[in-house]
C-alpha cells in the first residue's frame, strides 16, 4: 500500500474529510487532494502535521511500518560512582538527639543496618530513616538520609538540610535551615506541613547536616 491509500485509509477510519486534512496541514484544497489522490508527497514538516492529526506516525505513513522505537542516552557510563570509604551506620532518631559525642552515640547505638559509602560523611558519619511527611515530595517516608555530624555552625549556608536536637525532645528532627537578618529558623519542605517556620531556640544544637539520599527503589 503506497503513501496516498493509506492516507485516505486513516482519513475513512477517522471520519475525516478533504477540507480537514487542508486546515490540520494548513495548505489549500488542491494541495491536500493531490496528496490524497497520490499526486504528490507532503515535505517533512506537513508529513509530521499529517501524522499527528491521523494520530498515526510518520514512519508509517512513508512506508508502512513503524520505526523501531529509540531509546535516550541519559546514562553516563565513563563516570561510574567510585564507593570509597566505610559503610555508614544507620542510627536512630532518639540516637541522633543524644547530647553526647558522636563518637559515643555511635558506640552506643544499636545499628541494624549499614548504607554504602558516602564521602561526604565524613569519618563519623551516620545514617537516618525518614519517618515523617514534614520534608515530602522531596523526601520519602523509607528514605535513608545521609548525615555529617562535623560540620561546624559557622559553615552552614540558608537552605542547607539539618539535622537539630532541642533539649526536652528526646528525637532530633529534619529541616530546613533558614538564615535572615542574624536569626536561624527551620522550615519543612512539605507546603502543607501546619508549621511553616520555627525560630530555633538557644536551647537547640546543630546534630548534623543532611548530604545524601539513598532510596530503595
Amino acid at each position: 500500500m503506497s503513501f496516498h491509500l493509506r492516507l485516505q485509509e486513516k482519513l475513512k477510519e477517522k471520519g475525516f474529510k478533504p477540507a480537514d486534512l487542508a486546515r490540520a496541514a494548513d495548505v489549500s484544497g488542491v494541495a491536500a487532494g493531490k496528496w490524497i489522490h497520490g499526486e504528490s508527497q507532503p515535505k517533512a514538516g506537513k508529513l509530521k502535521l499529517i501524522a499527528r492529526f491521523l494520530g498515526v506516525s510518520d514512519d508509517w505513513l512513508l512506508t508502512g511500518k513503524e520505526a523501531p522505537p529509540r531509546l535516550d542516552n541519559n546514562i553516563n557510563l565513563t563516570q561510574k560512582i567510585a564507593l570509597e570509604g566505610r559503610p555508614v551506620p544507620v542510627i536512630s532518631w532518639v540516637a541522633a538527639g543524644s547530647f553526647t559525642a558522636i563518637e559515643t552515640v555511635i558506640k552506643d547505638a544499636e545499628i541494624d543496618e549499614w548504607l554504602p559509602p558516602n564521602k561526604d560523611c565524613g569519618k563519623n558519619g551516620y545514617g537516618l530513616i525518614v519517618t515523617g511527611v514534614s520534608m515530602s515530595p522531596k523526601f520519602e517516608i523509607g528514605d535513608r538520609i545521609y548525615v555529617n555530624p562535623d560540620v561546624q555552625t559557622f559553615d552552614l549556608q540558608s537552605d542547607d538540610l539539618v539535622i537539630v536536637s532541642c533539649s526536652g525532645d528526646t528525637e532530633a528532627t529534619f529541616k530546613q535551615l533558614i538564615t535572615e537578618g542574624g536569626s536561624q529558623y527551620l522550615k519543612p519542605l512539605n507546603p502543607n506541613w501546619p508549621e511553616q517556620i520555627i525560630k530555633l531556640s538557644e536551647d537547640c544544637r546543630l546534630v548534623g547536616k543532611v548530604v545524601g539520599l539513598y532510596r530503595k527503589i
